[in-house]
């Protein structure tokens, strides 16, 4: 990479979300001191708040969104306001001062109908009200902030806080003895931790002017579907994994349609001087020895 000094205070916007702490600990433990920001210490609806928040800070890290899928079906405009408007505020005040965006959004932009991973460059297309939400936010990143504005994708997110499916899974072995869990859903597990690390490695390349801006694909590598993701928790933990039964989605209809194949290709990771993020299975296992309670 550079000998160029790591960045220092940056702010984090959605700091009390699952990604948000996960990103506040590790810049904290690395001797980062992040502002980092909430929903009760910053509206996001308020250009002049977010303005005055960003001033300052060399680089912004914004993990705060509605990530109510099936409830942004009937609320898509107040959806928009924190996916799209509530952006676009950010890269503005970004635009403004001259300050790196980091801003996290999700594979639901595209169409659904992939067969293949699914290349940074592939045209989008969302199948659901969230994705058009969360396409509007990348939109604003991409045109205020053509030199410094990083959109970042990413799905299957799971972590110590907040809920998640993981958390989910293992709460109910607890409650029943088998589980039926979707088996034609194909995505990327990715924990908050290997997302939080990529964070803070693409912001410092971005900081030092090796990596590029504009779009990458932040999930963990390899593939897995639900019921193979819920059986690697079992046996992780000690589980037997033949409690999970695999089914089909149409046993669970949702609100929000889910694209059947969800996998990202990671090529522009090479750009930035950085390899693809560590496989998926081998970070639930390191997130369930951190978290033996999940």
């Amino acid at each position: 990479m550079t000998d160029a000094q790591p960045v220092l205070r940056p702010l984090i916007v959605g700091a009390r979300g699952q990604l948000g702490r996960e990103l506040t600990e590790l810049l904290l433990a690395a001797g980062r001191e992040p502002v980092a920001l909430g929903r009760a210490e910053l509206d996001l609806t308020d250009a002049g708040a977010v303005k005055d928040a960003v001033a300052g800070h060399e680089v912004v890290f914004n993990a705060s969104a509605w990530t109510d899928v099936d409830g942004a079906e009937t609320r898509e405009a107040e959806a928009a306001a924190v996916n799209g408007t509530a952006v676009r505020h950010l890269a503005e005040a970004c635009a403004g001062t001259g300050a790196k965006l980091l801003h996290l959004s999700t594979d639901y932009v595209f169409p659904g109908d992939a067969t293949a991973p699914i290349r940074e460059d592939e045209p989008t297309a969302p199948l659901n009200a969230y994705g058009r939400t969360k396409l509007l936010g990348e939109q604003a990143v991409l045109e205020l902030l053509p030199e410094t504005g990083y959109v970042v994708r990413t799905a299957w997110l799971y972590g110590p806080y907040g809920k998640n499916f993981v958390a989910t899974i293992l709460n109910a072995a607890t409650q029943r003895e088998h589980l039926d869990v979707v088996d034609d859903q194909r995505g990327q597990p990715t924990s908050t931790l290997a997302l939080g690390r990529r964070l803070i490695e693409l912001a410092d390349a971005a900081h030092a002017g090796t990596a590029p801006a504009g779009v990458y694909h932040g999930t963990c590598s390899g593939e897995t579907t639900w019921c193979g993701l819920a059986r690697a928790a079992f046996e992780l933990t000690g589980l037997d994994p033949e409690r999970v039964r695999p089914t089909t989605s149409n046993r669970f209809p949702r609100p929000a349609p889910r694209p059947a194949y969800s996998v990202l290709g990671h090529e522009r990771w090479a750009e930035a001087g950085l390899g693809p993020m560590p496989d998926w299975y081998e970070t639930l296992r390191e997130h369930l020895a951190r978290v033996p309670s999940a």
